[in-house]
């Protein structure tokens, strides 16, 4: 897509934790660190793409306009992004597509999240048709049980152990320790993962991510606008947010969904790649790379035995081969794909408008050379960045060098 590029040229992050303030706060910190990144200032912005929360209420909803209210307001174009999970990559998105268009020369994007103690839960009042409201009201199912029934099922298909998920999260808390923005930075043996509380079985309280405060943040131009700035291009080379191409038959939030499986190699699964797979196949179409090109991912780890899965959903093995990639360290920084070298929601936990944007923060940061020494990626020129969420959201976002 010569002349046709978009490049990262500014990151920025706010810490993930449980800080109690604002998330317009997190959102500031993030875009301004991101502006003195790309060595440019709010005046220069020309449009603010906010990854929108609904747990900041009306202003969370707009929040685009919220943000850049926040940095001194000049009359930019705004738009806010909702979409789950995949909210980040969608103001991702938009951003892109106003660059490519002319419409704008300078793309802010942000997004950030307060969120709750405990479980995600639905919006308040009464909506008997809202399935996410519902799942909570008539059958308790929150998110872990999700978690679980996907683990289990994994267990069932391909034969994974908790053991195998407490590997996961032990090699996660190995790249998060030595990554300052992380919330939890001790270091965990997959022994006292074991040892931790079971939330809901298989599914142990060091299996599944928790919710946090957060916020990240990109400064998006024009691939010949950063070179002409004398930034080493990282391109956005590939996006897509795509739903499901089918109804569904897999249990998935909060509908028990995913694209239905073929049936043809004993019972497993086999044919055209199915939902998470098909975005990743997607990103890397737009991108011209494939699975074997990566130097490294950023994948949704909601749970450790989700991270599993995905191993196979992008491409970086066959199915059911997702244990033997991780027990031979293939998926470890200094492996031959390094897997979540920023630690992961393990590490961090879910700040979900952020997510996807601290995902793509990462990558940027690693191809450009700057993550710290104990989880770097050396020489790294491709990595692909996922995630899923509620409603049959999902991206895949790939960046290349």
């Amino acid at each position: 897509m010569s002349g046709g590029e978009v490049c990262v040229i500014g990151t920025g992050m706010h810490p993930w934790g449980k800080w109690g303030r604002p998330f317009t706060e997190y959102g500031a910190v993030a875009a301004r660190a991101a502006l003195a990144d790309a060595g440019t200032g709010p005046g220069e912005v020309d449009f603010v793409s906010g990854a929108a929360t609904v747990r900041g209420g009306y202003p969370g909803f707009v929040a685009g306009a919220v943000f850049a209210r926040a940095l001194g307001w000049r009359g930019q174009q705004v738009a806010s992004s909702y979409a789950a999970c995949a909210s980040g990559a969608q103001a991702i998105a938009a951003a892109r597509a106003r660059l490519l268009a002319g419409l704008s020369d300078t793309a802010l994007v942000v997004g950030a999240d307060s969120a709750p103690k405990g479980f995600l839960a639905p919006l308040g009042g009464d909506r008997p048709d809202d399935p996410d409201w519902l799942r909570f009201r008539l059958l308790g199912a929150a998110n872990p049980l999700y978690f679980a029934l996907a683990a289990r099922r994994r267990m069932e298909l391909y034969g994974a152990r908790p053991e195998d998920f407490a590997a996961v999260k032990a090699k996660n808390a190995a790249h998060g320790s030595a990554n300052p923005r992380a919330r939890y930075r001790a270091r965990t043996t997959p022994e006292e993962v074991l040892a931790s509380p079971v939330v809901a079985d298989p599914l142990h309280l060091l299996d599944v991510c928790a919710t946090s405060d957060g916020g990240a943040a990109l400064v998006l131009v024009r691939a010949e606008d950063a070179r002409r700035r004398g930034a080493g291009p990282v391109r956005v080379s590939g996006l897509s947010a795509a739903v499901p191409a089918y109804p569904v038959a897999e249990p998935e939030m909060p509908y028990l969904a995913g694209d239905p499986p073929r049936r043809g190699d004993g019972g497993r699964d086999a044919g055209a790649p199915r939902f998470r797979a098909a975005n990743a196949h997607a990103a890397y179409e737009e991108a011209g790379v494939g699975p074997e090109d990566l130097d490294l991912a950023e994948v949704y780890d909601l749970s450790t035995a989700m991270e599993l899965d995905w191993y196979e959903e992008i491409g970086l093995c066959p199915r059911g081969g997702a244990e033997k990639l991780l027990h031979e360290g293939a998926t470890r920084v200094g492996g031959r794909i390094p897997v979540n070298p920023g630690g992961g929601l393990a590490s961090f936990g879910e700040a979900v408008p952020a997510q996807g944007i601290a995902q793509v923060c990462e990558i940027a940061d690693q191809l450009r050379g700057r993550a710290e020494a104990g989880r770097r990626v050396e020489g790294a020129r491709v990595g692909i960045a996922v995630n899923q969420g509620l409603f049959g959201h999902g991206s895949a976002t790939v960046l290349t060098r």
